[in-house]
């Protein structure tokens, strides 16, 4: 009997090489660094630099370069990840224990 079932498990869903929930997760973040530098410059000098938006896809671009290389070493990087974040909202006597 072939188990079929097991692949969808192995192989989650990707963008570009990284996990869907991890390159969501990147885009999230670098947006919104972009937003609050944009605001920061133009509250501080009046006017958006030209380059900013280059800066913003560099980051971008390097991160998610960077999460596709650990991901493709470990493909359930981004269960890993998100596991961890759960044993950080529990309470600290329920971390201990596990």
């Amino acid at each position: 009997m072939k188990q079929r079932i097991l692949k969808a498990l192995a192989n989650p869903p990707r963008i570009f090489y990284v996990p869907y929930s991890l390159a969501l997760l990147n885009f999230l973040v670098c947006f919104l660094i972009f937003v609050v530098s944009m605001i920061v410059f133009l509250l501080s000098t009046g006017n958006i630099p030209m380059w900013l938006p280059l800066v913003f896809l560099g980051i971008l671009s390097l991160t998610h370069t960077i999460l596709g290389t650990f991901s493709k070493k470990e493909p359930q990087l981004s269960q890993i990840i998100f596991a961890k974040f759960a044993i950080f909202k529990q309470k600290i006597p329920n971390r201990l224990a596990v």
